[in-house]
């Protein structure tokens, strides 16, 4: 057996096979309007917004190391956005999504700007400043409702389209959209060149800067990336719910701890884990909302257990045992099981 046996791939069966998988769980997905019935898409639309919304946290903070508990400030932002471009600059609500992500990019550069100048808890505690500084701001605008909140008009509703069955399937599919699309963004992010410094920084920060890598750079583009697409998904969730208000809309609870426990349980640092997390948690809102705060107590034992027994999450523990690896982003040197086998093929 000589060097040449050896290949180098990024690629395995595993992964094809999950491919194959994905995109047939796609089409049965695309095609659930015709399967499921109102509620059932609620709940699915409800699912792909988290698993985006989880997404974007983990390239956050499982790979550029920018652990944020204000997340909820471009969820709000968003969702504002949505309302007042709609009410007052006549903007459809498909442009204005993607409007908001844009202005999300753009107020993110000098929050950006600021909060970089901290580490570590002052960080994550300074993001949480911004949300609540958000949440103030948005509350003393009485044309968008103040702190009562406001509700989408009825003619700007029905402008996605004249029927209701419609309106909630292009909703569901507008959801299901967004979650493919940050999933894919996150994965060709992670196997390009500046996802190649980014996984850099987060195994050793000193080591990446003195290989010339700009760590500043790279976590500033991912900031701003995460905060446009966060704005987005704040839009869209907002369109579903049809009112904002300043609580809803900048709740730490619902946009930052919920997905932090997602990822948490799935799995941080990985593509996998957030979509593991996102069934297990609402796996278990479905069986234990009824019960009130035993169903928070219990998320928060489920939370302290993972940490505890398996601090990589459900999908940590399934890939040091078995060696999976669904979405690849690095490089395997394979070696042949049989060396006449590999020189025929």
């Amino acid at each position: 057996m000589n060097i040449q046996d050896y290949h180098v791939t990024r690629t395995s069966g595993a992964a094809r096979m999950a491919a194959i998988l994905g995109a047939l769980v796609l089409v049965v997905l695309i095609a659930a309007p015709w399967w499921a019935g109102r509620a059932d898409m609620r709940l699915l639309g409800e699912m792909f917004l988290y698993l985006a919304l989880a997404s974007l946290w983990n390239l956050m903070a499982g790979y550029a190391g920018l652990v944020s508990v204000g997340q909820q400030a471009f969820v709000g932002f968003g969702g504002y956005m949505l309302f007042a471009l709609t009410i007052f600059a006549g903007l459809p609500p498909i442009a204005a999504i993607a409007m908001a992500g844009v202005l999300g990019a753009l107020i993110s550069v000098p929050i950006a700007v600021l909060i970089f100048r901290l580490r570590g808890a002052y960080f994550a505690i300074g993001t949480w400043v911004i949300a609540e500084v958000f949440r103030l701001g948005f509350a003393q605008i009485s044309s968008l409702g103040g702190g009562s909140g406001s509700s989408l008009p009825v003619a700007i509703v029905k402008s996605l389209a004249s029927k209701r069955a419609m309106r909630e399937s292009l909703s569901y599919w507008l959801a299901l959209g967004a979650a493919v699309l940050v999933i894919t963004a996150v994965y060709l992010f992670l196997r390009s060149r500046k996802g190649l410094a980014l996984t850099a920084i987060r195994d050793n920060e000193l080591a990446a800067g003195s290989l010339g890598i700009d760590i500043w750079r790279t976590k500033f583009t991912v900031y701003v990336v995460t905060s446009a697409l966060t704005a987005m998904i704040g839009a869209l969730i907002f369109l579903q719910k049809l009112r904002i208000s300043p609580d809803a809309a900048f709740s730490v609870n619902d946009w930052t701890a919920f997905v932090i426990f997602i990822v948490v349980i799935g799995g941080i640092g990985t593509i996998e884990g957030p979509i593991i997390g996102t069934l297990v948690f609402f796996a278990l809102r479905e069986t234990l909302a009824d019960l009130g705060t035993i169903y928070l107590i219990v998320l928060g034992l489920v939370a302290i257990v993972m940490m505890l027994k398996a601090p990589k999450g459900i999908w940590g523990l399934i890939r040091s045992r078995f060696d999976l690896q669904l979405f690849p982003l690095g490089y395997r040197v394979i070696a042949p099981a049989n060396t006449d086998k590999t020189k025929g093929t």
